[in-house]
């Protein structure tokens, strides 16, 4: 299978303050890719190097084959420009752990807002399409409510949706129900369990270790900027052979 996403000895640093201390690993297509580990590990810090949020200090980054953020032509890296930047963005949906939604505008029209803007869809079109996105993720009735009017729960619902409706070939999940009430989390991770289901890529960084066992393909434990352990999430989970991931997992089990 061939990869979508490729990282090869990536570092980052902010200031003397280092991040991601050479990372190394491959994402296959059609894949769901769990990463875990404690805060300030570096996952979400990675996650946003994929789609070129942020600017990596060392090492190559691709995304279906295409190396993210710069272009090569012999030994040297040009920096893409920002507009090329955001059209090769437009393949990669973001879910963050803040909804991020246009508060003054409904669920319908923040899930339209960029295939308009963006791909210039027709606005008809658009808004058909938001509709079914909204049916998919169980919020057919909520089209004309603003996010003030919904849920936590369901305002990350809407921001899949959002997500989606870019047609990405790859989704970012970065820790979608950490701000979420318990009780919301499952309808969540449901929406999630269906788009595994239909083949999207997915990397995920969550503390939902239930959902890594069930739903991921493989599964990544980072602790201090490194990768500790990979493997088969079930593998890992139940029988990791590092005593950093045995430490960790005995507090979050």
């Amino acid at each position: 299978m061939s990869a979508m996403v490729k990282a090869e000895g990536v570092h980052k640093s902010y200031g003397n303050v280092e991040v991601l201390k050479g990372i190394d690993l491959e994402v296959a297509t059609g894949e769901v890719f769990c990463l875990i580990g404690p805060s300030g590990s570096g996952k979400s810090t990675f996650l946003r190097c994929i789609n070129h949020l942020e600017k990596v200090n060392a090492g190559r980054l691709y995304v279906d084959g295409e190396l993210v953020g710069y272009r090569q032509k012999g030994d040297k890296l040009y920096e893409l420009k920002d507009n090329e930047v955001a059209l090769k963005r437009r393949d990669i949906g973001m879910v963050f752990q803040r909804f991020n939604l246009f508060p003054h505008m409904t669920a319908l029209q923040n899930i339209c807002e960029a295939p308009i803007q963006v791909k210039r869809v027709p606005t008809r079109q658009a808004r058909e399409r938001a509709a079914q996105l909204l049916e998919r993720v169980g919020l057919a009735d909520k089209a004309d409510s603003y996010p003030s009017q919904l849920s936590g729960g369901q305002q990350q619902r809407v921001a899949i949706a959002r997500a989606l409706a870019m047609d990405p070939k790859l989704m970012l999940f970065d820790e979608p129900t950490s701000a979420l009430d318990p009780e919301l989390v499952g309808d969540v991770l449901d929406v999630m369990r269906d788009l595994a289901e239909s083949g999207m890529t997915m990397v995920v960084v969550t503390h939902e270790m239930g959902f890594a066992r069930e739903v991921g393909d493989s599964l990544v434990f980072m602790d201090g900027g490194v990768v500790v352990e990979s493997g088969d999430p079930r593998e890992v989970l139940t029988n990791p052979q590092h005593e950093r991931t045995r430490s960790f997992l005995s507090k979050v089990l």
